[in-house]
């Protein structure tokens, strides 16, 4: 078998059989097949496409390149929710700890932030003695008696999709849903949880731009899970403005906690629910979306739910203190408001302008070794829908940086005024399982 023949036979849109897969999968990985054919391959994907059952046996065999995480010695259904990135996207901090309240394991792996998007690790280590590197005995352990862990991957973990991911990002290969499915897939199937909930996020913030491509990828993920025998549902969700009101790493820490307080905003607390009451379905805990809803609305009124926040914090070595007594993160030295300069309603709020201005303020990395300056970033005091008179505050910038003048403008930019009023976006627009 040869990689040439393999790479003409997708550039001509015929079908790849499992044995040439498993071929270019594992000549990739052991080094015998160069990085120029699987980038004349990862191409002709791009433009040729996949069928179901080729992006399955992708998925499987990227998946076995390294490490299978075994969750067998955790009692009870382990669920895992995984978004496909975002602005102002503190989900976990807030789902996992209300998931885990009603009883549900949640043994989560996440990412740092690139970009305009944010990391969950990275808002995590906002936390002063925060562990995000555990050893498995400790992360198995303390699922087993918290009930929720989020740390980062571990181990020798899908190998093959270390290598493709890289090599995607530098040939024009990215957009390739067949592509992401794999790598999104092959990742959370390592992972080891039974059952999988996908918040696949499409907008002017988001990866995917529009409602059709989300749906398309979504539906191509959910595909991969059932056809490897793992519960898998997605919902499509708004990524048109930035999820609630903080972007910045500190400060979604804040609103996180404020949320298990039962003082978020409005649009977090429902995409937190809406994902929450499917995990628990698909747990078995609850038989209906509507009863899951109401179990968790009781985690977050009983403090039960802010609680497992805690525990978890405690159990990572992170102070706790700071979760009680959040004025305690340290403030940026420079908090400056930025103000309207007519009167309207805000029609669009532009996601991946606030999240590059956040990245410029310091809040993020153009590359994995640009360092965090935890606190800064941005507070949204208006959403779509919401009117403003001339004067009034549209959001507050937190930057510890000197000259920011031009990203002041930048973000001034990014809010969308219009005369008439606007309903605002639902936050969930579909759900597939």
């Amino acid at each position: 078998m040869r990689m040439v023949d393999i790479i003409v036979k997708k550039r001509d849109g015929k079908i790849l059989t499992k044995e040439e897969i498993s071929f270019f999968v594992k000549g990739y990985v052991n080094g015998s097949i160069p990085d120029y054919q699987v980038s004349a391959l990862a191409m002709a994907i791009l433009f040729r496409g996949m069928t179901k059952e080729e992006i399955t046996v992708l998925t499987d065999l990227m998946m076995h390149s390294g490490d299978i995480i075994d969750l067998s010695s955790i009692k009870g259904v382990k669920a895992d929710k995984h978004s496909t990135g975002g602005v102002g996207d503190k989900t976990s901090l807030v789902l996992g700890p209300m998931v885990a309240a009603c009883g549900v394991k949640v043994a989560k792996m996440s990412g740092r932030g690139l970009g305009h998007t944010g990391g969950t690790l990275d808002k995590m280590e906002a936390i002063p003695g925060m562990k995000i590197a555990i050893p498995e005995e400790q992360f198995m352990r303390q699922v087993n008696e918290v009930g929720l862990a989020i740390v980062g991957q571990t181990g020798h973990l899908v190998p093959a999709d270390k290598k493709l991911y890289s090599l995607r990002d530098v040939t024009g290969t990215v957009e390739s849903i067949p592509l992401i499915a794999s790598s999104v897939m092959s990742k959370k199937l390592a992972s080891g949880s039974d059952t999988i909930l996908l918040d696949v996020k499409f907008g002017s913030g988001a990866f995917m731009k529009d409602l059709q491509s989300a749906r398309e990828l979504a539906r191509t993920m959910v595909d991969i899970g059932d056809g490897l025998n793992r519960d898998t549902r997605a919902i499509l969700t708004d990524m048109e403005q930035p999820l609630g009101l903080a972007v910045g790493n500190a400060l979604e820490v804040k609103e996180a906690i404020a949320t298990l307080h039962g003082k978020g905003p409005h649009d977090l607390v429902e995409l937190c629910l809406e994902a929450g009451a499917i995990m628990l379905e698909q747990a078995k805990v609850v038989k209906d979306l509507k009863t899951g809803r109401q179990m968790l609305e009781k985690a977050i009124a009983d403090g039960s739910a802010f609680n497992k926040l805690k525990e978890m914090v405690r159990a990572q070595g992170g102070d706790v203190s700071f979760i009680e007594n959040p004025e305690k993160f340290p403030l940026a030295r420079h908090i400056v408001e930025i103000r309207a300069e007519e009167e309207g309603y805000v029609r669009r709020i532009e996601a991946l302008e606030i999240g590059e201005s956040a990245m410029r303020l310091g809040a993020g990395r153009e590359t994995y070794d640009d360092v965090i300056d935890m606190s800064a970033g941005i507070v949204l005091a208006k959403k779509v829908g919401d009117f403003v008179k001339a004067g009034d505050v549209l959001c507050v910038v937190h930057t510890n940086k000197n000259d920011f003048a031009a990203i002041l403008e930048d973000i001034r930019q990014a809010f969308k005024l219009s005369k008439e009023k606007l309903a605002p976006l639902p936050i969930v627009h579909d759900y597939i399982r």
